[in-house]
């Protein structure tokens, strides 16, 4: 995973009205979207990284980062009165990555980030009501469905980090490896 920054790829993506459904998305100018990606670099709420396909990375002599996007993972701090809860979401857009396990990856990655530096015990989702692979996959990371919006069309699951749970999780990612973000660095983080 790296660190956002602007993309037409990924701009490219949001213009899709299957991922645009799938997010909740509004379609946003290549502007908008660059102005929005600046404040997310900025804001100390929103922790958001790029998820990478390893195997176009390593298939590819010299591939560009662009050409190995796969879609992104993000993490808000929305409750100011409740600093350990984080609000997670994850986005595979390029078709040929689905299905591949890189959405669970890119949430087990996120939530060690959130537990292990942010100090967050609590991680919720807000998914789309006919998103049922993204529900079925965070109901697989143990997180329990607590309410459902029907005017929002959306459910919310929830996931409390018990002392067995931060150890599962701790498990799971023990291969992840933190290093440090170099703009313009084409290393894979």
């Amino acid at each position: 995973m790296r660190e956002e920054r602007p993309s037409a790829r990924y701009h490219e993506w949001m213009k899709s009205e299957e991922l645009q459904r799938l997010t909740a998305s509004e379609p946003l100018t290549l502007e908008q979207e660059y102005a929005m990606q600046q404040s997310w670099r900025e804001d100390a709420d929103k922790c958001t990284f790029i998820v990478l396909a390893a195997e176009k990375w390593q298939g590819q002599p010299g591939p560009s980062e662009e050409s190995c996007m796969a879609g992104d993972v993000n993490l808000f701090l929305t409750d100011l009165g409740d600093p350990s809860l984080g609000e997670i979401e994850v986005m595979i857009a390029e078709p040929s990555c689905r299905g591949q396990g890189l959405g669970t990856e890119a949430v087990l990655m996120m939530m060690a980030y959130g537990v292990t530096k942010l100090g967050l015990t609590t991680f919720e989702a807000k998914i789309g009501q006919e998103n049922e692979p993204s529900i079925r996959m965070f109901r697989r990371l143990h997180f329990e469905q607590v309410a459902v919006s029907s005017v929002f069309q959306e459910v919310t699951l929830r996931l409390t980090m018990s002392e067995p749970e931060r150890q599962w999780l701790l498990e799971q990612t023990s291969h992840m490896q933190e290093k440090p973000y170099r703009d313009g660095s084409s290393e894979p983080h």
